[in-house]
C-alpha cells in the first residue's frame, strides 16, 4: 500500500484506490454466456458485498470437493504459493530436513503438510504457544517452536536440526534468514515465499543478511518466485492437491471473521500475528 519498488506483482497503491481481494461469490446477473445465475466463482475483486467484474477474471469452482472458501486458501493462491515453491523451487526428496518460518500462517501450515506426505521431516516457527500447539497437533509437524521465546535462534535451529537443513522455505526474511544460513547444509534448497518482517521498512532500514557467503561454500540454491509464474500448472496443482483432499492428507485452519466491518482488523492480523489460520471474512453465515 506504499510507494516501493521491491520487484513484487503487485502495483503501488494509488490514493481513494478501491481495495482488492482474493474472493468467492455467488453470480446474481450475468452479461457473459460462459457464467450463469447461480455458479460459485472465484476471482481477484473489490471487497465489497456486489461486485461487478469482467468473466475473464473469475473461475468457477467445484463445490463437491471442497468448500466455497477452500479456494481462498486449500486450493487457492496460498496453497498454489506453498505447492510451487516447495515442490517445484525446494525439490523435495524423502529424508530430508525441512524448516518453515511464519509456518502457522496460510501458506506455511501447507508447506509443513506437503514436507511429511513427501518423506521429510519438517520443523516449523510461529509467533505463540498456541500456534506451535497447532502445529505439531492439527498439521503433523514433526516440532516447533515459538520464535518470541527462543533468545538466540542460531542455537534453537542446531538443537532442532543436529543434521542441519536441506530446505528452508522462507516466509519472513530478516535475523532468521541468516540464523539459517548457519545451520544450512550442503546443497541445501531456499525458496524465498517472502520476507514479512522487512515489509514495513524503507530498503536502507532492512536488516542485512551478514552470512551470505555460507551459500557459496554450501552450493545453496536461494530462489525467489511468485505463484503466478506456475499458473501454467494449475491443472497439475489442483490434481494433486484435490487428490490428497480425498485422501484426508491435507488439514487447513480459517481465522473466520465476518462482516465488511471487519476487514481492517482481519487484514492487521497478518502483520501482529493476531491471526490463528487464514483470516477470511464471509459476508454471510460461515459454511
Amino acid at each position: 500500500m506504499k510507494q516501493s519498488d521491491d520487484g513484487l506483482y503487485m502495483p503501488s497503491f494509488q490514493l481513494n484506490q478501491v481495495i482488492r481481494s482474493a474472493s468467492v461469490g455467488k453470480v446474481v446477473a450475468s452479461a457473459n454466456p460462459a457464467f450463469e445465475v447461480g455458479d460459485i466463482v472465484s476471482g481477484f475483486y473489490q471487497v465489497s458485498e456486489y461486485a461487478i467484474v469482467p468473466g475473464g477474471g473469475l473461475r468457477k469452482i467445484d463445490t463437491s470437493v471442497a468448500k466455497p472458501s477452500d479456494y481462498l486458501g486449500l486450493l487457492g493462491m496460498p496453497a498454489l504459493t506453498a505447492w510451487s515453491g516447495f515442490t517445484i523451487v525446494g525439490e523435495p526428496n524423502p529424508g530430508d530436513e525441512v524448516f518453515v518460518s511464519a509456518a502457522a500462517g496460510s501458506v506455511g501450515m501447507l508447506v509443513g503438510q506437503l514436507a511429511k506426505i513427501k518423506g521429510c521431516r519438517v520443523v516449523g516457527s510461529a509467533g505463540s504457544d498456541q500456534k506451535v500447539k497447532l502445529l505439531k497437533e492439527e498439521f503433523g509437524f514433526d516440532d516447533a517452536f515459538n520464535y518470541k521465546s527462543e533468545t538466540d535462534w542460531d542455537a534453537a535451529l542446531a538443537r532442532y536440526f543436529p543434521r542441519g537443513i536441506d530446505i528452508y522455505f522462507d516466509n519472513v526474511g530478516g535475523r532468521m534468514l541468516e540464523a539459517v544460513l548457519n545451520n544450512i547444509n550442503m546443497k541445501a534448497r531456499i525458496p524465498l515465499c517472502g520476507m514479512i518482517s522487512q515489509y514495513n521498512q524503507e530498503w536502507k532500514q532492512r536488516f542485512g543478511v551478514r552470512n551470505l557467503l555460507n551459500l557459496v561454500g554450501k552450493c545453496v540454491k536461494m530462489e525467489g518466485f511468485m505463484c503466478g509464474q506456475y499458473l501454467h500448472r494449475m491443472g497439475e496443482f489442483l490434481e494433486e492437491m484435490t487428490g490428497y483432499i480425498k485422501e484426508g492428507k491435507l488439514k487447513y485452519k480459517e481465522d473466520v471473521k465476518e462482516g465488511l466491518d471487519s476487514f481492517l482488523e482481519a487484514f492487521n492480523s497478518m502483520f501482529s500475528g493476531d491471526n490463528l489460520g487464514k483470516p477470511v471474512i464471509y459476508l454471510g453465515p460461515p459454511q
